[in-house]
């Protein structure tokens, strides 16, 4: 066996103590927002994290890139694709005030179903018999956590619903632009894009925050961005197929919080319909990276 391959699998282990390091940081940064739009404009919330968001990734990003980073001739797909991640990143937070933690982020985890959705319609990949039934397995399991027609379906769970649907247009965008775009440059015009946007709406929703508000909103930023962070270096140091079901130990984190902090205990329809978004979400992650497999071993062999 290679020394690279060893390297590989023993990378498998770090990758893993990443994604789940992550999947808490999301889960506090999402339990931060939900505490702060109760006395605080939402975007004022937003663009005091991506103020420190964007710091956080200067420091990280910058010294290993330098100015470098910012090439592209991609610009207006970078605003276009950013614009769509701000109005997703209101929708959740506006969610997470009107809603149980749980309920919101379960009905977020159906983001990929969307994505392969649009990768079929924007990038013109063919949709197949598995990919089919996973998608219709996965909008069965968000009807179940948004229960159309009881008490339970409301504003928040729309808001959430529309975050999943749009992220999952981010993601079909990043993936057609990682052809040209690398990781850092992605994130970091990300960011920036963020703050301008938000900073743009924030006169007409301004107002001022205590001393203590202030700090939160801005931890919550270092937080969120370390989360994204090591998200990234999860994925980079391991097979995606490896650690993104770990990914989804981000709904374990918010309903041990929800239930400690607001009292939330999740329904039997949430748990099943969210292990049914999590179970078409997992097997999507395997089908996509077979498939990646075979078309690279296919690559290979033509060589």
């Amino acid at each position: 066996m290679s020394d690279a391959l060893h390297q590989r699998i023993d990378s498998v282990p770090r990758g893993i103590f990443y994604m789940l390091a992550a999947t808490l940081m999301f889960a506090i940064s999402s339990a931060l927002a939900k505490w702060q739009v109760e006395t605080n404009p939402v975007v004022e919330v937003l663009f005091l994290r991506s103020i420190a968001g964007l710091a956080v990734v200067a420091v990280i990003i910058l010294p290993r890139t330098g100015w470098n980073v910012f090439r592209t001739e991609r610009i207006f797909d970078h605003a276009g694709r950013s614009g769509t991640q701000a109005v997703a990143q209101a929708l959740i937070i506006m969610a997470f005030g009107l809603m149980p933690l749980a309920g919101a982020v379960a009905i977020n985890f159906s983001s990929p179903i969307f994505a392969a959705l649009f990768s079929v319609i924007w990038l013109k990949e063919k949709i197949g018999t598995a990919r089919g039934l996973a998608l219709a397995a996965g909008f069965l399991g968000v009807l179940l956590v948004v229960n159309p027609g009881a008490d339970s379906f409301t504003t928040g769970a729309l808001y959430a619903l529309g975050n999943a649907v749009l992220f999952g247009s981010v993601t079909a965008a990043v993936r057609g632009m990682t052809v040209t775009e690398s990781a850092d440059t992605l994130t970091v015009y990300q960011m920036i894009f963020l703050t301008i946007f938000f900073g743009a709406a924030l006169p007409f929703f301004f107002t001022w925050p205590t001393a203590h508000d202030l700090w939160v909103m801005l931890a919550n930023g270092v937080i969120n961005a370390l989360g994204q962070y090591w998200w990234t270096r999860s994925l980079s140091m391991a097979p995606p197929a490896a650690v993104g079901p770990f990914y989804y130990f981000h709904l374990i984190w918010v309903i041990i919080i929800g239930y400690i902090f607001w009292g939330d205990v999740p329904t039997l329809l949430l748990f099943a319909g969210a292990a049914i978004v999590v179970g078409s979400g997992i097997f999507l992650l395997w089908h996509e990276s077979a498939r990646k497999a075979r078309e690279l071993e296919e690559a290979m062999k033509a060589e």
